[in-house]
């Protein structure tokens, strides 16, 4: 069975108090992705699926990098950001296999004010629970810890990180009945929650092994509190990573006057946090056996096209491969139903874990040859996997061993 060419859409919710960046780290995010540094050397463009909203978002940037303006928040308000990574026209020289045709990333935030005031009515309720259930399509959550705030208890940190983490576990409580349809947990959820230090340049000496250590060492009960009442809305809740995963942000760096936009921390892992990170631990998670089918399924939805990109479509398909072997001659199955079936059957289990576990000198190794080879969808996701390595060596990004 050949997989078609599609677009593969991967989802990142970003959730944080009023005034703890969300504006400005989207704004950031997609106007440095404009900018002619990027674009020259890039692989590929991004491109906002909605033109009005993504000119709000560069109206945005700009205000902060030729006024130092920064954006007005967004109160009682959600608005979703889709972008396009497409491939740039190489003509005749690209020769990347056509397992899909963009990555498209879909942001959403959340509005902190659901989780800091009580909405003004029925109607808005109803607005807050819409909003939530918008979200629950996300691979990623990022739980922003705001910079500042924690600059403004220094040596209390204790008192902030508990009102952060006990507010957002009570909001989510809160909501729990509506979510839920007749108490059954739910297969589709985000599974990754990774907490997010917000204006890291605030903090210059607090790397990413000391936000964890601030976070655990003053907060850990708040954190096991809210992992536990994450717990109760998914199904499979061994496949679920809360607090395991840390990351550094700084949108620009906030001078009197003055707003550096070019000087950035965290912002290039948004893409591969969302693409990279969600497929090495769901294969992983999967591998072993910490969820069930109806999860599996969901989980690996759009893994089988990164991972055929990596290890190449003779893992996944042809007339003498493991398609027949482990499904028959694996008509009905569709794409979803192939992958399952690849991961869970024994034939295929170790070229797939192989393809999640891939890092370092592999990486390093396999993203040479596709840039030699004009595969250009493979240098990509390989570019990605090797940034997220880079962000753990620059004590930017910490993720989970689980």
């Amino acid at each position: 069975m050949e997989l078609k060419p599609r677009t593969l859409e991967q989802h990142i919710a970003v959730f944080g108090e009023s005034g703890s960046g969300k504006t400005v780290l989207v704004s950031c995010f997609y106007g440095a992705m404009l900018q002619p540094e990027f674009t020259k050397q890039s692989l590929f463009n991004v491109t906002a699926d909605n033109v009005g909203k993504g000119n709000r978002l560069y109206k945005n940037y700009l205000g902060m990098k030729e006024s130092a303006r920064p954006p007005a928040t967004n109160r009682f308000s959600s608005t979703p950001y889709a972008f396009s990574v497409k491939l740039k026209n190489k003509g005749g020289e690209a020769k990347s296999p056509k397992l899909f045709e963009a990555l498209r990333l879909v942001w959403h935030d959340y509005p902190g004010d659901w989780w800091e005031q009580d909405v003004s009515g029925p109607e808005e309720a109803q607005r807050r629970v819409d909003t939530f259930k918008s979200l629950l399509g996300s691979d990623v959550a990022l739980l922003l810890v705001d910079g500042q705030k924690l600059l403004d208890n220094a040596g209390e940190e204790e008192r902030y990180l508990k009102s952060l983490l006990g507010d957002f576990k009570t909001g989510l409580l809160t909501l729990k009945d509506q979510l839920l349809e007749d108490a059954k947990p739910l297969v589709k959820f985000p599974r990754i929650w990774i907490l997010a230090l917000s204006k890291a340049d605030l903090l210059p000496e607090l790397d990413v092994y000391r936000f964890r250590d601030l976070v655990i060492g003053k907060a850990n009960n708040d954190l096991d509190a809210l992992r536990e009442a994450l717990e109760e809305f998914v199904e499979s809740p061994d496949a679920l990573a809360v607090g395991e995963d840390f990351v550094r942000f700084s949108s620009a760096k906030f001078e009197p006057n003055r707003i550096k936009v070019t000087e950035r921390i965290g912002l290039d892992l948004v893409l591969p946090l969302a693409a990279w990170l969600p497929f090495q631990r769901y294969i992983r998670w999967v591998g072993q056996k910490q969820v069930g089918v109806k999860v599996a399924k969901e989980l690996l939805e759009g893994a089988s096209a990164l991972a055929a990109a990596l290890i190449g479509k003779g893992k996944f398909t042809g007339p003498k491969g493991p398609l027949v072997s482990l499904i028959g001659k694996g008509k009905r199955a569709g794409p979803k139903g192939l992958l399952v079936a690849l991961v869970l059957g024994e034939v295929v289990n170790a070229a797939m874990r192989a393809a999640s576990k891939l890092g370092g000198d592999q990486l390093r190794t396999m993203n040479s040859e596709a840039l030699a080879k004009h595969d250009y969808i493979a240098a990509v996701l390989t570019r990605f996997g090797m940034d997220l390595d880079d962000g753990e060596e620059q004590g930017i990004l910490l993720r989970s061993r689980r």
